[in-house]
């Protein structure tokens, strides 16, 4: 059974930092591409970062230069630096995996970004 832990959200001034992880198990972690999906308050989810099982990694325009998404398989464990935090990046935070025909979703980390 897939199962992804996120973690490391919480409330942060505009400006600040956040470093995000997800715990993965279940399945071969380094076989797969693994994301980072976000959902505002009464928005659609929105991806956000996605990184390749070679570490390639993919970001949403809104967060070029600003957030990094990193592996780490020998943990099993993807992560989400995020730098330079606007208040439009409030959202709930999941990561993902599309694993066998379906995807799998963890509970989610909340990001709030206020002064």
């Amino acid at each position: 059974e897939v199962q992804l832990q996120a973690s490391g959200g919480g409330l942060v001034q505009p400006g600040g930092s956040l470093r995000l992880s997800c715990a993965a198990s279940g399945f071969t972690f380094g076989s797969y591409a693994m994301s980072w999906v976000r959902q505002a308050p009464g928005k659609q989810r929105e991806l956000v970062a996605r990184i390749f099982a070679n570490g390639t990694p993919d970001y949403v325009d809104s967060v070029k230069g600003r957030f990094t998404i990193s592996r780490n398989n020998a943990k099993n464990t993807m992560y989400l630096q995020m730098n330079g935090l606007v208040p439009e990046d409030t959202a709930v935070y999941y990561c993902n995996v599309f694993h066998r025909g379906r995807d799998s979703w963890g509970q989610g980390t909340k990001v709030t970004v206020s002064s």
